[in-house]
């Protein structure tokens, strides 16, 4: 069914669970048209929510570590307009771990799926968002080099730091680029990933965030910022 001109449609990579499953459902109550993706195996749950979205979500599978995936995916989607790209996609090894301990293959799976493979998937779909449209991914706070006052988690923030860094460089290779590129930290929040101890609910977290996007529509450059629409400090 093709788009009213007036409905937005949304791009949000690795939507099948946790933050990302949040945004899918938020943006469609909000009443923009989503492709969610998920991998494969864990993709039920997108399927369950286009049954009560059928007119407005459309699910695709694709793991974003495999190149050859996103490529695909890109052909699917050539002739597509997307308003905003959303690369959501982040795993963490064990919170014990520092640089020290961790194993050579635990920190290239880190590092390769939360910053090489968001960056590969900005650099194939960005010929897809108009000079109106935003890209944006899911960094974290924990990202932040001068936040870091008290060390821990070492492998995921430096993950974190290196999608920042990615970003800015892309941000500084497309200078005079009309479109938004944001780097979304969601805050501490109460996932499988995030923990039960974490500060705040999907609830209170993701519907800010969208705001926050949606308010930075039109915002030429990069922008670091946190679910409030706060600075995030580089």
């Amino acid at each position: 069914m093709p788009t009213p001109p007036s409905q937005k449609t949304v791009l949000l990579i690795g939507a099948s669970r946790g933050l990302g499953f949040a945004m899918a459902e938020e943006s469609l109550k909000r009443g923009c048209r989503v492709i969610a993706t998920g991998r494969a195996s864990s993709a039920d749950r997108l399927f369950h929510l286009a049954e009560r979205f059928p007119d407005s979500l459309e699910v695709e599978t694709v793991d974003i570590t495999l190149p050859q995936q996103i490529d695909a995916l890109h052909e699917r989607l050539s002739d597509r307009r997307i308003d905003l790209l959303f690369v959501n996609a982040g795993v963490k090894n064990s919170d014990r771990e520092t640089i020290a301990d961790v194993s050579t293959d635990e920190f290239i799976r880190v590092m390769v799926t939360n910053a090489l493979s968001p960056m590969r998937v900005i650099e194939a779909f960005e010929d897809l968002v108009p000079p109106t449209g935003t890209l944006g991914v899911m960094s974290s706070g924990q990202g932040s080099l001068a936040n870091n006052t008290n060390g821990h988690y070492d492998v995921y923030r430096g993950s974190k730091a290196a999608l920042n860094m990615f970003m800015r460089s892309f941000a500084a290779r497309h200078e005079g680029d009309p479109r938004t590129f944001l780097l979304m930290a969601p805050g501490w929040v109460r996932t499988e990933m995030g923990g039960p101890e974490a500060r705040l609910t999907i609830e209170e977290s993701i519907p800010a965030l969208l705001n926050t996007i949606e308010a930075c529509a039109g915002r030429t450059g990069l922008h670091y910022l946190d679910y409030l629409g706060r600075t995030v400090p580089w």
